[in-house]
């Protein structure tokens, strides 16, 4: 899971923000997790959905994602909360879909429709298509029906009507148009979108996609994101992150319609400057006035364990790397880039899985976990792949080496060896210390343990090593820092690294018809502020 937002930090009026205080602005545009700080008790909150696909063949414009706004709304500090953000619908009768944030969700816009069809419900509906008549005049293709479920505001508005061509898409600021006249060739425009200030510049969101025209007319208009019209050509598709509903595509050389804006989740929120901020997707800082240095901790995502075809046990994955320091000299009104590495994920034998991928906060970059040595069968196994901490080597290899590339401190330790004649799996490397060698003939080796940090609060354990797989009934190796890492297994898949901890996943088993490593787990970032 790799979910991304901008967070944005602004100082306001002394009136709003007291002494030791910002105001936190964070934007995020995929799924993630967002963890309430110390001190939080309310946000406000924009929600917006993915807006609706467009019709082909003089296709109705889409609608607008659904547009949600309010103020105070209660929070719990330290609990988790998971954030949604809807992806918009492709051409060719593909809605939106939702975007959530805690109990606040909002509907995808509606698709428009595609040739002599009425258009989709949604936030806001999509456009009604074109019949392609001329003498089209004695009834419309409607438009869906916007604020579907119904919210208390209303989250949008209903599509507009197509005839000859299609009709925009609803926005959450106006109902879509129909087409001028019902035999011409023109359009109709998108809904207008809504506009909000919570990022403190006004931006215009979730706006319809126009109609689908020809040259006697011309598609339809949009704005709020939305795409316009195709005018003997495909439709435009709608920005991304604004919930603008795609624009609708005409009938000539088999143009499509335009694909959806993706939504957006944002939040506002006053929070004491010494609380951490954890961040578990890619995201944008930019840095507050009067803050100078950061404390930090960047753990990249751990290495997959090994799989195997059928013989021999798979290595544990190597963990994410680990870096932590204190006064990391920041710049006010600079925005730093923070990456979070995802997990790699594990295969069955006979390829590598998935390195973990880095972490990476200002100058600061932590490498992802090399995967485990995979089995292959009657044969000797693979190698462990290098990385910030190194992956296990399966039957009759070495493994990766850790701390690749060198930092100072090290950020991670070799994942472990299985010598000639040994069948199981060595563990992966740890943060504090290597994997241990596979043991016996068939016994997999133990993860390497992982590093403790206490600077969200709480002393939780990173960038443990996961264990390798045994062969046959011989013992799999345990993960690191007792099973933080993914612990290998017998005879079948290998356990996954503990959750945003960018551990390593287990090595697998010796199974009889292939078995899986495990997933190496997602890493994560943490920053604390020194103003």
């Amino acid at each position: 899971m790799t979910g991304i937002h901008q967070l944005l930090f602004s100082n306001f009026s002394t009136a709003v923000v007291g002494a030791g205080e910002v105001i936190v602005i964070e934007s995020f545009l995929g799924n993630t997790v967002w963890t309430c700080p110390t001190g939080v008790t309310s946000v406000d909150y924009l929600v917006i959905a993915g807006g609706g696909g467009a019709g082909t063949n003089r296709g109705g414009g889409g609608g607008g994602g659904g547009f949600r706004t309010g103020t105070g709304f209660s929070v719990t500090a330290g609990t988790d909360y998971s954030i949604t953000v809807g992806g918009g619908g492709s051409p060719g009768n593909n809605s939106g879909t939702n975007s959530v944030f805690s109990s606040i969700t909002s509907a995808g816009g509606g698709y428009g429709a595609s040739g002599d069809a009425v258009g989709e419900d949604g936030g806001s509906g999509g456009g009604g298509g074109g019949s392609g008549y001329p003498d089209h005049t004695t009834d419309y293709n409607n438009g869906g029906t916007g604020n579907q479920p119904n919210t208390t505001p209303s989250q949008g508005n209903n599509g507009g009507r197509g005839a000859n061509m299609g009709g925009g898409g609803g926005g959450a600021g106006a109902v879509g148009g129909d087409v001028p006249s019902q035999a011409g060739e023109t359009g109709g425009n998108g809904g207008a979108g809504e506009d909000s200030d919570i990022t403190g510049s006004t931006v215009r969101y979730a706006g319809g996609g126009g109609g689908a025209g020809e040259a006697g007319g011309g598609g339809g208009t949009a704005d709020g994101g939305g795409g316009a019209g195709g005018t003997n050509s495909s439709g435009t598709s709608g920005t991304a992150n604004t919930g603008g509903g795609g624009g609708g595509g005409s009938d000539t050389a088999s143009p499509v319609g335009g694909s959806g804006g993706s939504g957006i989740v944002i939040i506002k929120y006053t929070v004491p400057t010494s609380s951490p901020l954890i961040f578990r997707g890619t995201t944008k800082w930019k840095c507050p006035v009067g803050v100078s240095s950061v404390d930090y901790l960047v753990v990249a995502g751990g290495g997959s364990g090994g799989g195997t075809p059928s013989n021999g046990g798979g290595g544990g994955g190597g963990a994410g790397g680990f870096r932590t320091g204190t006064s990391l000299s920041v710049t006010s009104g600079t925005e730093y880039t923070i990456t979070v590495g995802g997990g790699g994920t594990g295969t069955g034998g006979g390829s590598y899985g998935g390195d973990g991928n880095n972490s990476v906060f200002s100058t600061i970059t932590s490498t992802g976990g090399g995967a485990g040595g995979y089995g292959i069968g009657g044969t000797a196994g693979a190698n462990g792949k290098n990385g910030g901490s190194g992956g296990g080597a399966s039957n009759g290899r070495v493994g990766g080496s850790g701390n690749t590339p060198s930092t100072t401190p090290s950020q991670g330790n070799d994942g472990g060896d299985a010598n000639s004649g040994q069948n199981g799996g060595g563990g992966g490397g740890g943060s504090t210390s290597a994997g241990s060698d596979a043991s016996g003939t068939n016994s997999g080796g133990n993860g390497g343990n992982g590093t403790a940090s206490s600077i969200t609060g709480s002393s939780v354990v990173y960038s443990a090593g996961g264990g390798g797989g045994a062969f046959g009934a011989d013992s799999a190796g345990t993960g690191g820092s007792s099973s933080v890492g993914g612990d290998g297994s017998v005879t079948g898949n290998g356990s996954n690294g503990t959750s945003f901890t960018g551990s390593g996943g287990g090595g697998a088993g010796k199974g009889g018809s292939g078995t899986n490593g495990g997933n190496g787990a997602d890493g994560i970032v943490v920053i604390t502020m020194n103003a």
